[in-house]
């Protein structure tokens, strides 16, 4: 997937302009972040939960090369295959390969981002293998054209009426409205190529180093029937999935539906050891394991960003970050969007390229609340903004008259009388330039940093109240 994230400052004016797709994003926080909320505060201890799944992600990751060197024994114990992938292109060879050494015609796949990540459809496209995908939303997008929105809403951006126009323009079915009748339209597509497909592809939500065991949750049945009905099952993971043992899933399975979608379980909980077995009578002939790297091996060797690897993609930071929820996933311009995206893309592709997405975020620190396994990601955010702009190469991709002027607003907040006596002249100022709670002029390049801003009037310090505040509190202290 080509990245487009330099093009995020446009994309993200469109996105604020677009009145539609600000009527779809507004529904996500509703959707979501109610459910999750519902979920967690039905726990006994929820902040003990989150404890220990971010224990258990620290502790996977640093036995991350036992972890991982068993896992692949316990795989071909099973009787499956297990690949190593350094990167995107390696992946995609290694499927590509098996598609063809198999006479594959036809593949059906369950939701995943790593195969978005490495651009796995383009890939098998190119190779003339039709790729179906069976989860709803990314059925939608891909009728569409179109990359995932959201990390587990590949098509919230969509309203039901824009999905309509779309399957009876690219399907010929009737404008049906309901999502009742829109889902009967696509289970009818898709069952088709259920039937025909050779090879079913899927993620991996974790994997289970002690059994061999990959784990995939869902609502919808598709991805049982993608790991079923063909004969050769394919899943690819980020090494970074592997966890020790199943009692660790247990702790998993219970943070990560509760973070997605506010349900205390998935509809459909998987754990897939190996191919089919010979009294078994479902399931594939083959099973095969790509363990990829990408860059994560790199993230995993820097101290400072090693917890970006504790993501257990639930998506929960993009349903209350409120820079996601005004721009949607597309402006990120690349696979993972919203605060998690903004450190994943900058470390997994070249930094030149994502250069502006650690600085799309507010750092309130709403991500960090919610995230299942406490990443701490405004730290990490500040962690990558530091390191762009400490760069002696690279300008951070801001402006250079903005580069001047927060270091000056930095030296000025060194010199407290300084400080004072320019909030003192910007109050004043204030009282001529501001109409309705609005600057009308601010010199540059303050004016070229509020053009899409709103910036506060200078109100007085509290340090000037506080003696009349004071007093008063005495008085009414003595007066009780």
């Amino acid at each position: 997937m080509r990245v487009r994230s330099l093009e995020f400052g446009q994309r993200a004016q469109e996105a604020v302009l677009d009145q539609q797709l600000q009527r779809n994003l507004q529904r996500i926080g509703v959707r979501f972040k109610v459910g999750r909320d519902m979920a967690f505060a039905a726990l006994e201890d929820p902040e003990g939960l989150r404890n220990l799944g971010r224990a258990i992600k620290e502790r996977s990751l640093a036995n991350l090369p036992h972890l991982l060197e068993t896992l692949e024994a316990k795989v071909k114990e099973a009787g499956g295959t297990v690949h190593w992938a350094c990167n995107a292109k390696e992946a995609c060879r290694i499927v590509c390969d098996l598609a063809k050494q198999r006479a594959v015609r036809t593949v059906v796949k369950g939701k995943s981002m790593v195969t978005e990540e490495i651009g796995l459809n383009q890939a098998l496209e190119a190779e003339g293998i039709e790729v179906w995908e069976t989860d709803l939303g990314e059925f939608i997008i891909q009728l569409a054209g179109e990359p995932p929105s959201h990390i587990i809403g590949p098509a919230v951006h969509k309203s039901k009426e824009q999905i309509a126009e779309l399957f009876a323009e690219k399907l010929g079915s009737p404008k049906a409205q309901a999502p009742e009748e829109l889902t009967k339209i696509a289970r009818e597509k898709l069952r088709e190529k259920f039937v025909k497909a050779d090879m079913g592809i899927t993620g991996a939500n974790a994997a289970v180093a002690e059994t061999g065991s990959i784990v995939l949750l869902e609502n919808e049945g598709n991805i049982r029937l993608s790991v079923t009905a063909p004969r050769i099952h394919v899943a690819l993971m980020g090494i970074e999935k592997v966890i020790p043992t199943l009692e660790d899933l247990a702790v998993i399975l219970a943070l990560l539906p509760r973070s997605a979608t506010g349900q205390k379980l998935s509809s459909y909980t998987s754990i897939i050891t190996g191919p089919r077995r010979e009294a078994e009578l479902d399931g594939p002939e083959e099973f095969h394991l790509i363990l990829l790297d990408n860059g994560r091996s790199r993230i995993l060797a820097d101290p400072d960003r090693r917890q970006s690897l504790y993501c257990l993609r639930c998506g929960s930071c993009l349903n209350v970050c409120p820079v996601y929820r005004k721009v949607g996933g597309h402006s990120y311009g690349w696979v993972y969007s919203g605060p998690i995206g903004a450190v994943l893309t900058p470390q997994l592709v070249p930094a030149r390229l994502a250069r502006q997405l650690p600085f799309a975020s507010t750092l309130c620190g709403a991500c960090a609340e919610v995230c299942p396994v406490k990443i701490e990601l405004p730290k990490l955010l500040l962690t990558m903004r530091q390191r762009l702009t400490e760069d002696p190469n690279f300008d951070g991709g801001i402006p250079l008259l903005v580069r001047l002027a927060a270091r000056f607003h930095g030296w000025l907040l060194t010199h407290p009388r300084l400080y004072r006596l320019a909030m003192d002249g910007a109050r004043a100022a204030s009282r001529v330039l501001v109409r309705d709670g609005r600057w009308l002029w601010l010199p540059p390049p303050l004016s070229q940093w509020a053009r899409n801003r709103h910036i506060p009037t200078p109100a007085r310090p509290f340090s000037s109240t506080w003696p009349k505040l004071k007093k008063e509190l005495v008085q009414g202290g003595e007066g009780a």
